[in-house]
């Protein structure tokens, strides 16, 4: 007989593993705030720091802006914040007048943001919070937060398998994930840890984008590979995702990161990432 036919509906002394017993994704999902709405949410991840998944983020959100859509994007690097300087936000959060909800400060082409080096009083003072703290944290800027009729939301999110991540794919509704990497030996180990994640808790991945990818001689166009040969490509067919972009070394990205001016960053390297996540 099968498991079905035999269940005597008492599960806290049956050790059978039915259907009735996995639980449901969907069940650990925040809702939003009454009056909002998230179209589609978009993680930003990476096995390790460093590899510029912030630079992704920004960039991407600024992509799919100029597609004409409304984008918002969630820092969910808590502890270590980068967005609101690469956009030039500067100003503390604000709430809704009845003051029930965080409103997301907007830049100047209209990218909604909400990080929490806007809850700081100087820019510059550490986020001293245990892992518990920083996942109600993120969950608050989803659930307690104004996001009004967003179509696409980016979540930049800390490097690591750790609790943030696992609190963003738990509790948002996320549609797919960038996975961002560097020219170095051991990517495929690192890009690895992060497809590994996503299956177990079933988030779909878009694809690849490498980071610092190469240097181009202003003077004759050659591509100099200061990190090593990639092998992004290699990596995206061992793990059967494709790859979407390849961003250069260029003094003028940097440059605009660290002026709040990112949204003025020509990324014509990113159209194809941009046209995956519009297909999502």
């Amino acid at each position: 007989m099968s498991e079905a036919q035999n269940c005597n509906h008492d599960c806290g002394s049956c050790t059978a593993n039915c259907d009735s017993r996995v639980p449901d994704k969907k069940s650990f999902e925040e809702k939003l705030a009454e009056g909002c709405s998230v179209k589609k949410v978009i993680g930003v991840v990476s096995g390790k720091g460093g590899v510029g998944k912030s630079l992704v983020t920004s960039l991407m959100a600024c992509q799919m802006r100029a597609r004409g859509y409304k984008v918002g994007i969630l820092d969910a690097d808590i502890t270590g914040p980068s967005i609101p300087k690469s956009f030039g936000i500067h100003d503390p959060l604000c709430v809704t007048p009845d003051g029930k909800l965080l409103v997301p400060a907007v830049s100047s082409t209209g990218i909604e943001v909400i990080s929490s080096n806007m809850l700081l009083e100087h820019e510059s003072d550490p986020v001293i919070w245990r892992g518990p703290v920083i996942a109600g944290a993120v969950k608050q800027f989803w659930n307690e937060t104004y996001w009004k009729d967003i179509d696409y939301m980016f979540v930049d999110m800390p490097p690591g398998t750790g609790d943030v991540p696992l609190t963003v794919f738990q509790s948002l509704p996320v549609d797919g994930i960038l996975i961002v990497t560097s020219p170095q030996e051991l990517v495929s180990m690192i890009v690895g840890k992060a497809v590994n994640m996503a299956k177990k808790m079933d988030v779909p991945i878009i694809g690849l984008i490498e980071n610092m990818s190469y240097l181009e001689c202003p003077d004759c166009g050659k591509k100099i590979s200061v990190f090593g040969e990639s092998k992004v490509e290699e990596v995206g067919k061992e793990y059967g995702i494709p790859v979407l972009a390849q961003i250069p070394i260029r003094p003028e990205i940097a440059g605009s990161v660290d002026e709040g001016t990112v949204e003025y960053v020509k990324a014509e390297f990113l159209e194809k990432a941009a046209e995956a996540v519009e297909k999502l």
